[in-house]
């Protein structure tokens, strides 16, 4: 069986942080390979990258590719700049009816805990205190409105991060090698319960 697999996202998709293999989509590819699958990966994430960024600059591309499994990774940049939250839901609600008409499964992975990770200590906490569960509520809402696969990493992270001093790269916001090896691990059951299908 061959899978198309096509990543939407930002840094985390491209793998910023770490120092070979890439992000979580190339270590998740990896480990369906593993399974004995055919994968081929579409990575279309960009550094920087926030929810209206994938809905101009990413989407079209994605339904073009055909894919057979979509994943997206959204929302801290929007966080970290302010973006309305309801304008992140309705950018999230676009993106999910476009990529309904693809027929593939949209996996979503929310937003972790980021005041748990070694950055906030350096920025004024109003960044992000109080503003990301509503995010992940929003995220939550189009997902089940849309049949869309949620991955809680909010949650994860809670016991991940503290857990792990290795999760994060030098620069203590993007995920180190490990890092990303943990979020892939925490993709892989949702993903090979979908591609089995």
């Amino acid at each position: 069986m061959s899978i198309h697999y096509v990543a939407l996202g930002d840094s985390t998709a491209v793998g910023v942080g770490a120092e070979r293999g890439g992000g979580y989509p190339e270590r998740l590819a990896s480990r369906l390979r593993k399974d004995g699958l055919s994968v081929g990966l579409s990575n279309l994430g960009q550094s920087g990258a926030r929810i209206r960024d994938v809905f101009t600059g990413q989407v079209k591309r994605a339904v073009a590719a055909q894919p057979t499994l979509v994943t997206l990774g959204i929302g801290t940049n929007d966080i970290w700049r302010g973006t309305p939250l309801e304008e992140f839901q309705d950018d999230l609600d676009r993106i999910a009816r476009r990529l309904k008409q693809t027929g593939a499964p949209l996996v979503v992975v929310n937003i972790a805990d980021m005041a748990l990770a070694p950055v906030a200590k350096l920025v004024p906490s109003a960044l992000y205190e109080g503003r990301i569960e509503p995010f992940n509520a929003a995220m939550a809402e189009v997902a089940r409105a849309h049949g869309l696969h949620l991955v809680d990493l909010y949650s994860a992270s809670k016991e991940m991060f503290p857990l792990n001093p290795h999760f994060f790269s030098h620069d203590g916001f993007h995920p180190s090698d490990e890092g990303y090896e943990q979020w892939a691990d925490l993709l892989l059951p949702t993903v090979r319960t979908l591609v089995s299908r």
